[in-house]
């Protein structure tokens, strides 16, 4: 199952590189301004910077929480988003 979120932001770029940043201390990350991925142990995360918004798409291993997955993922660009936060997710 794959799902995907379009968080609308005109800082998609900044804050993707930031959660590659933020995660590379732990798991293995590629990044660059205009997408990032994160092998993160529930799955992968794969994120894509547009002008107006971040698109995420994580993978969920069988074993993973979902619903715990998707939290973390936006609690965490939250944070990074302080100023704009909470952004919407709309898990698809």
């Amino acid at each position: 199952m794959t799902l995907t979120a379009h968080v609308p932001t005109p800082n998609a770029s900044r804050y993707l590189q930031q959660l590659c940043k933020h995660w590379s201390h732990k798991f293995e990350t590629e990044c660059d301004p205009q997408s990032g991925v994160i092998a993160f142990p529930m799955g992968p995360i794969r994120m894509a910077a547009q002008e107006e918004a971040l698109v995420v798409t994580i993978d969920p291993t069988p074993e993973a929480d979902v619903a715990v997955f998707k939290k973390v993922v936006a609690e965490h660009l939250d944070r990074f988003a302080f100023r704009e936060a909470p952004l919407a997710f709309d898990w698809k």
